[in-house]
């Protein structure tokens, strides 16, 4: 078994619950904020080893987190059954360049893409593209055993190729997609010039294509989404539901994260029934000018509450933008709170709304203002969910 992503702790404990003495070898590939859960979930006596990995930037134990795995699979045969037990994170926690390729070149692109606001679906394109085990070339080291992909999805639309690079899909994007997104993004100028070599290369069909559809490697692949985004949403309204409250679903967050917050602002100022709690799920972008410290669910949380300030004076609504994983960005908090109050919350402790919107620094004003939602992991990851309530 190969757990990798921000659940894998959980995962790697269940699985190994289940499949008991059938387990010959297992490695969990986990982010540090998971150490103390997988240790207090795995027994002593558990096969299950365990690498700390990094995120959201990979570093150089996400390259040896790519070897540990590959070592181990590689004493695979065709009587065996790999299971990978994949999650959101694991494109920055599982890295292996491609050959001529080197881990800070790798940094520098992913790192470049973040800043330019590039969406996970942009972001993976590009990762594989430039990854030896990502977009199903995981399957090449896997001794043609028969693998089960047990996928916990943080994408929109359960793309397998996307949720974390696709480890053990077929790939339906190409290099020279991947080549269109760094242009797309202004970010091919700035790339190690090892990536836009080793791109050119592969564009004109110097290097080996990822997975496609129809590889015969695939017939004996079998991937099956577990748990995403869609899941957490239903239980969210019956939640909504036994409060009294009559849920809404909202459309998929996407796009930059001040238009979200902006957009959802003026929907529930729009609403004028009794207790209605708005749902939606998604991930938005942040395109960063600034240099304050947030993530995209305090951005848009923060451009809503700038709106609500505006239009929403007099009305009782709340709202709450938050990372199902319990992390926003680079920072301890999952997401944060708006309302019609938030500028003169921040106002009350010196902190200017709109000034920390220009220089992207929402968790130091939600921070200042007590708008913080600070959960903690959660040990999972389907992506952001959005929680408005309005009672009239």
């Amino acid at each position: 078994m190969l757990a990798v992503g921000k659940a894998a702790a959980g995962m790697a404990h269940e699985i190994e619950r289940r499949v008991g003495d059938g387990l010959v070898d297992a490695l969990a590939v986990i982010t540090r904020d998971q150490r103390a859960a997988c240790s207090a979930m795995l027994s002593p006596e558990s096969k299950v080893r365990v690498h700390v990995s990094s995120h959201p930037l990979p570093d150089e134990s996400s390259e040896q987190a790519a070897h540990l795995a590959c070592e181990m699979l590689h004493g695979t045969s065709a009587d065996d059954l790999v299971i990978v037990a994949l999650s959101g994170g694991a494109s920055a926690m599982f890295t292996r360049p491609a050959e001529g390729l080197t881990l800070a070149d790798k940094i520098a692109v992913n790192q470049a893409l973040l800043k330019a606001g590039a969406s996970i679906r942009e972001l993976n394109i590009v990762r594989k593209h430039l990854s030896a085990v990502k977009g199903g070339r995981l399957l090449h080291h896997c001794g043609g055993a028969r693998v089960l992909g047990l996928i916990i999805s943080d994408v929109p639309g359960n793309d397998l190729a996307t949720i974390g690079s696709g480890l053990t899909s077929a790939d339906w994007s190409s290099y020279g997609d991947a080549v269109a997104v760094l242009k797309r993004r202004g970010v091919w100028g700035r790339a190690p010039e090892a990536v836009r070599t080793y791109l050119e290369k592969a564009v004109s069909g110097e290097v080996g294509a990822m997975v496609k559809a129809g590889d015969p490697i695939l017939d004996r692949v079998t991937n099956v989404i577990i748990g995403d985004g869609n899941l957490a949403l239903e239980g969210a309204d019956r939640a909504a539901a036994d409060l009294g409250y009559h849920p809404q679903r909202w459309k998929a967050l996407h796009g930059e994260a001040n238009d979200a917050g902006r957009a959802l602002a003026e929907y529930m100022r729009e609403i004028s029934h009794d207790r209605v709690c708005v749902i939606a799920g998604g991930e938005p972008v942040v395109t960063v000018h600034g240099g304050g410290k947030g993530g995209r669910a305090q951005q848009c949380a923060l451009a809503m509450g700038i709106e609500l300030s505006q239009i929403g004076r007099g009305h009782r609504i709340a709202a709450l933008v938050a990372g199902t994983d319990g992390i926003d960005g680079p920072t301890d908090a999952a997401g944060a709170f708006a309302s019609p109050d938030t500028v003169a919350d921040g106002a009350r402790a010196g902190v200017s709304a709109a000034t920390a919107l220009t220089r992207n620094d929402s968790y130091n004003f939600f921070a200042a203002s007590g708008g913080l939602f600070v959960t903690g992991p959660s040990g999972t990851n389907v992506s952001d969910v959005f929680i408005g309530l309005v009672n009239y």
